[in-house]
């Protein structure tokens, strides 16, 4: 049995409390996140730095490489793009914390792309239909020859950090965040969780408690103000 949480940006506050949520519930089960701890939401280092003591696992987010790539990649396409896609209250979270970017960053930068676990398969965008005719079970049963084929071209639109495309079935359920909704969305065709409620919106924070595919629970927290930023209620 694990926990997901969903796509954090920034709102730490609110991330605090479906942490407590969990545990109150669910004592000393695993918990793990989809990614994008930061950008567009009021408290990015907060975020990341309580991610970080908590031992919470996550997988890498494209906004958590755009946030790597813009101080260790500028020229890059995903250094390039950051500024324009929230990183204002990321920096203004890290004025005071300069001190802890670099470890924060190299953190971030290690996140695995895929997090298989007997209970679910998670990742930030999910692995996309696009992948079907490359991806074979025995593929599937291979973690080091499954990264190298979805990580070939991450700036990919279908790739496993940008899809919002249909799914690939994987045969077991994939939790994924990266597609706003207002509340989570199960798509059976395709054995998909999508868990990203936008927190950084004013809407809420979600959670999904699964065994073996199965979800036994969805455990929301409502944003709290201090952490949303009203400049992103347009997501609504």
């Amino acid at each position: 049995m694990v926990a997901v949480i969903g796509d954090v940006h920034g709102c730490y506050y609110t991330l605090q409390q479906l942490v407590d949520k969990i545990k109150n519930n669910y004592t000393d089960i695993e918990i793990f996140c989809v990614g994008d701890l930061v950008d567009r939401g009021a408290h990015s280092f907060e975020a990341v730095d309580f991610i970080i003591k908590e031992k919470i696992k996550f997988t890498l987010g494209n906004h958590d490489l755009m946030f790597y790539s813009f101080f260790n990649d500028p020229g890059s396409q995903m250094g390039r793009t950051w500024i324009y896609n929230g990183a204002e209250t990321t920096l203004k979270s890290y004025e005071d914390n300069m001190d802890k970017i670099e470890k924060h960053l190299s953190v971030l930068h290690k996140a695995p792309l895929f997090i298989d676990t007997e209970d679910c398969f998670i990742s930030h965008a999910g692995i996309s239909k696009a992948f079907q005719d490359k991806i074979s079970k025995d593929i599937l049963n291979n973690p080091n020859k499954l990264k190298k084929i979805i990580s070939a071209d991450l700036h990919d639109l279908k790739s496993i950090l940008w899809n919002r495309g249909e799914q690939m079935n994987l045969g077991k359920l994939q939790v994924v965040g990266h597609t706003h909704r207002k509340e989570v969305f199960f798509n059976e065709n395709t054995n998909t969780i999508y868990i990203d409620t936008t927190a950084f919106g004013m809407n809420k924070l979600s959670a999904v408690i699964v065994e073996r595919s199965k979800v036994l629970e969805i455990i929301h927290q409502k944003t709290f103000p201090d952490d949303s930023d009203s400049r992103w209620n347009y997501y609504l």
